[in-house]
């Protein structure tokens, strides 16, 4: 078995999505015959070699036979170090695998006092991530059809659609909450996602990407504008579309809320895996990209 860096081709691309989709269906009750979304196969395969182009050191694959078996994508954002993906074949676990590439990833953040994780609910994986010293939150995760007989009142915060012109306001945001600003993972987000919303008041500033019928990233100076935000983001929800919120830590119980007001369900999702810094708050994490 090899372990080297990930390269920015279609071949590679493609050999991180097959291992993540084969490592990740048992999780999430993927049926092995469903086939993947065009678009979402698009955003995926646009996100790793994103992931590649801006982080070379921190991307790694681990290949038998000429096959990829394991793969791990960490990046580095102002002093935060994050890890976006970390996949093995279900074959291949339990053979020192993961083991070598969650080093590999976790060297890249030599340096940096600060780590975050968007974990799945793998015990392996929690078993990892604890010993390489990250603190696990417990996460929840709200979906369903939303309710839109309560979102006819929405606040007086104004809130409207954003562009590259307001990155700045986003990164200011970012390093508020968390410490770093995400930087290019914003050029990444507004070009494959389909909506970026702005909320800039006296009340305080924030903003949320939405795509589809999930929320995929939500940061705010204030419960207050994270609130009106997700309100705005659920309201914008296709008809007929299952609304999905990820990755919400007990410091989110505002956001629980709100789901819970407008129908949505409550379950358990994994795990936001933390180190030296608390979860940051209002705030939801993007997954991938945190």
């Amino acid at each position: 078995m090899i372990v080297r860096r990930l390269q920015d081709t279609p071949a590679d691309a493609l050999a991180v999505q097959r291992v993540a989709r084969a490592a990740f269906r048992d999780l999430f009750d993927v049926p092995a015959a469903e086939p993947d979304d065009e678009r979402r196969t698009v955003q995926r395969l646009a996100r790793t070699r994103h992931l590649v182009r801006s982080d070379p050191a921190g991307c790694w694959v681990a290949e038998q036979d000429g096959e990829a078996v394991g793969v791990a994508q960490a990046i580095r954002r102002e002093g935060v170090w994050l890890l976006a993906l970390y996949a093995v074949l279900p074959s291949a676990q339990g053979k020192g695998v993961g083991r070598l590439l969650l080093d590999r990833a976790g060297e890249y953040g030599r340096g940096c006092l600060r780590g975050m994780v968007c974990a799945s609910p793998s015990p392996a994986a929690a078993r990892r991530y604890r010993r390489a010293g990250l603190t696990l939150h417990p996460t929840m995760e709200l979906k369903g059809r939303v309710d839109r007989s309560g979102l006819l009142d929405r606040g007086d915060i104004p809130v409207h659609p954003g562009n590259a012109t307001h990155f700045h306001l986003l990164d200011s945001v970012d390093r508020r909450l968390r410490g770093a600003a995400h930087g290019v993972d914003h050029e990444y987000m507004l070009a494959h996602f389909d909506e970026l919303l702005i909320a800039d008041s006296l009340a305080g500033s924030g903003y949320c990407y939405r795509d589809g019928g999930a929320v995929k990233l939500l940061a705010a100076t204030s419960k207050r504008i994270a609130v009106r935000l997700l309100l705005e983001a659920l309201a914008r929800v296709p008809d007929g579309a299952e609304a999905r919120v990820e990755f919400l830590t007990t410091e989110q119980e505002w956001a629980v809320d709100v789901g819970l007001e407008l129908g949505l369900t409550l379950s358990n999702r994994g795990y936001l895996a933390l180190r030296g810094m608390r979860p940051p708050a209002p705030y939801i994490p993007s997954g991938a990209l945190l």
